[in-house]
């Protein structure tokens, strides 16, 4: 086989690895309002604001072992990390399909969040053995199995929540267990001995690692830009099945139906428009057009009157997929060879930070619009999201106008 096939393969095998795992994260979506109100008998609106602090809980550990993670990528290479942290999180949704309690369901979500570096080590890969002038459309093809997994996940979780809250728990524990299985048989290294760097616990910690990268004004201005387009999208990730239940009366099933068609929008944007646009307009400008069409989808999404236009608001919202793939290409090209895993670490901790403080700012938001006091508008916190994502734009904005040059090379 050539090097070219070999590398197709490896990055074939991490797309499928990413795609299992969200797939398991999709299964248990559509439950979790139902599972946290067995668990604590209250109401829809005190259920969302304990979900936004199973996801702070989730967050903090993402966010301090992220760049742990990557950094032991780049000592000991992607095929381990990949591979524990898959198996870590199939131990770990068996474990909350057991809980007793919320908190060992909580217990559970500090688990997974130690261990939820799968995209840091995936995206590490793809700048090992991609070359720069591509990375972006490998960078879509990885975020857009991520977003398959949200078509298959979501979907069969709203049909097995019919058998029980717990079972897609099981299913979603299967599911990672299986993808640590197929990668433990096929997966091969992508980092040679001879371009790792020693493992320093300096660097590697949020701090270190965004210091590192603000050395390169592009990388840190896209970090900005980023931790902003995150947290306004911790309003879809916090509240969509809750603000369903409360505007629509969603069943699981609707929560998991609408879930996947945005996994599928989302899908087709990354995984087939963004190296073909990439490629004509450049990574700059994907970046910044992509950025601009998330806008009017939040204010859709704040106001639908009815389910079928909050599925416009999806539809325009996909634009935005482009967005994130276009920046990681930009900002792979700064950074050492060697450095790779911690530039993903430093994502990862932004992200991380984001699901840190968004969740519990968007279930509140949630909460106190939807509850019998006061003004009753329950699709407030994608008022709020909208106006964070105008800062990311102009974040992005500035950034590409003050490093125009060293941006337009991409």
């Amino acid at each position: 086989m050539t090097e070219g096939g070999s590398n197709r393969s490896v990055l074939a095998l991490v797309a499928m690895i990413v795609f299992v795992d969200i797939a398991g994260l999709g299964l248990i979506l559509p439950v979790m309002p139902r599972l946290i109100i067995s668990l604590s008998d209250v109401t829809i609106d005190r259920a969302a604001e304990i979900g936004g602090w199973l996801l702070f809980a989730y967050a903090v550990m993402q966010f301090l072992f992220a760049p742990v993670i990557g950094g032991l990528s780049d000592r000991f290479g992607r095929r381990p990390v990949l591979l524990l942290t898959l198996f870590a999180l199939g131990i770990d949704y068996a474990l909350m399909a057991w809980a007793p309690t919320l908190a060992w369901l909580f217990v559970g979500r500090v688990i997974s969040g130690i261990m939820g570096a799968t995209f840091t080590a995936a995206n590490s890969c793809i700048a090992d053995i991609v070359p720069p002038a591509e990375r972006g459309r490998a960078f879509g093809a990885l975020g857009g199995a991520g977003a398959a997994g949200f078509v298959l996940g979501p979907g069969i979780g709203g049909l097995l929540g019919g058998l029980g809250e717990r079972v897609p728990f099981m299913a979603a524990s299967g599911v990672a267990l299986t993808g640590a299985l197929i990668g433990w048989f096929v997966l091969k290294e992508t980092l040679p001995p001879d371009r790792r760097r020693a493992f320093s616990i300096l660097r590697a910690n949020p701090v270190g690692s965004v210091v590192q990268m603000a050395r390169m004004p592009l990388v840190i201005g896209c970090l900005v830009s980023i931790l902003f387009m995150q947290l306004a999208a911790q309003s879809q990730l916090s509240v969509w099945s809750f603000q369903g239940i409360a505007r629509f009366g969603w069943s699981p099933l609707v929560i998991g139906i609408t879930i996947a068609l945005f996994g599928i929008m989302m899908a087709g944007a990354q995984g087939f428009a963004v190296g073909p646009l990439v490629q004509r307009f450049g990574a700059r400008r994907v970046a910044v057009v992509g950025l601009s069409c998330g806008l009017p989808s939040y204010l859709i999404l704040a106001t639908a009157p009815n389910t079928a236009i909050l599925v416009v608001g999806m539809v325009v919202g996909a634009f935005a997929g482009v967005t994130f793939p276009a920046m990681q290409q930009m900002m792979t090209l700064r950074v050492p060879d060697d450095a790779q895993g911690e530039l993903q670490g430093a994502i990862a901790s932004v992200i991380s930070l984001t699901s840190i403080i968004g969740p519990p700012i968007m279930t509140g938001v949630f909460g106190a619009f939807a509850d019998a006091k006061g003004l009753y508008f329950p699709g407030a916190p994608f008022l709020l999201a909208a106006i964070l994502l105008f800062l990311a734009w102009l974040a992005l904005i500035v950034t590409m106008l003050r490093h125009g040059g060293e941006a337009a090379a991409v």
